[in-house]
């Protein structure tokens, strides 16, 4: 049972899906408060976004989707409805530098992300103190080269436990192995500092220092099998100039990255991320 749910709805484009899906919502009692919709030309592709609610009484899932299926399976498409008012359980992946982690607490304290941080999760001590300062549980999962393997199944065990709805790598410094990120696919995102991945390594604002560029970015994705190029959620841009150092290179960076990580969470949270093969469509 839930107040109000939200329906993501892709398939190929066609007459008469909006008319079909919201007859459905009608016939059960559905309320629309918001419907966004778009279509790839491309590739004739439809996405719709629908959030509804059910005025006089809670909605029960199961019956505003039963028909769904079939309508999905007839118009040959993809969905998924999610509640609104059940808060997800998140748990955050650091190493040594705590710009992400500080930032998304920080914007949980005050309530701009709607989920339930339930876990701290490091392969170093750095950001302790700070989970824990927040009430925060923090777990220390040291790894090394030869132990990779059985920290990555103490690490998934650890989010089964919990209950874990979303991982976010707030510039988690190791690289997870294509069954675990196929295991937690669409659960899991990552914040990239670049628009691609041209400055690889732990020293990219020096790279791109050394190269002049005019605009450092920070892509936040969906972790996949491929480093730094699953489906893109958000970017932004922060200029530079000649006058600049590394420390500015690295200031604005930082400030970039976590404003762009902390809007592609939220766009999770809140249930307005399609992903379509390698891409995503994100509504407003």
């Amino acid at each position: 049972m839930t107040e109000s749910a939200v329906l993501l709805w892709s398939c190929p484009d066609q007459p008469g899906i909006v008319a079909r899906v919201t007859t459905h919502l009608f016939e059960h009692g559905g309320n629309i408060l918001r419907a966004e919709e778009t279509m790839s030309v491309a590739d004739n592709q439809f996405f719709l976004r629908i959030h509804f609610s059910s005025p006089g009484r809670t909605i029960d899932l199961e019956e505003f989707t039963a028909g769904f299926a079939s309508l999905a399976e007839e118009l040959g498409g993809e969905w998924s409805v999610r509640p609104m008012d059940r808060s997800q359980r998140l748990v955050i992946l650091a190493s040594r530098d705590p710009h992400c982690t500080i930032d998304l607490i920080g914007r949980w304290r005050v309530g701009d992300i709607p989920a339930e941080i339930v876990a701290v999760v490091s392969n170093h001590e750095d950001t302790r103190d700070i989970a824990e300062g927040f009430g925060i549980p923090f777990h220390h999962l040291p790894v090394t080269p030869d132990t990779k393997a059985d920290q990555e199944a103490e690490l998934d065990r650890l989010l089964e436990e919990l209950g874990t709805d979303l991982v976010v790598l707030a510039r988690y410094m190791q690289i997870l192995s294509e069954g675990f990120v196929e295991k937690w696919r669409g659960k899991v995102i990552n914040i990239h500092h670049s628009f691609l991945p041209a400055f690889p390594g732990a020293r990219p604002y020096h790279q791109a220092m050394e190269r002049g560029v005019k605009l450092i970015g920070a892509t936040a994705h969906y972790a996949t099998a491929d480093l730094d190029d699953g489906p893109i959620i958000g970017q932004g841009v922060a200029s530079t100039s000649f006058r600049d150092s590394v420390e500015d290179f690295i200031r604005r960076g930082r400030e970039n990255e976590s404003q762009v990580l902390a809007a592609a969470v939220r766009a999770h949270l809140e249930h307005r991320v399609i992903v379509a093969g390698r891409r995503t469509i994100v509504f407003g």
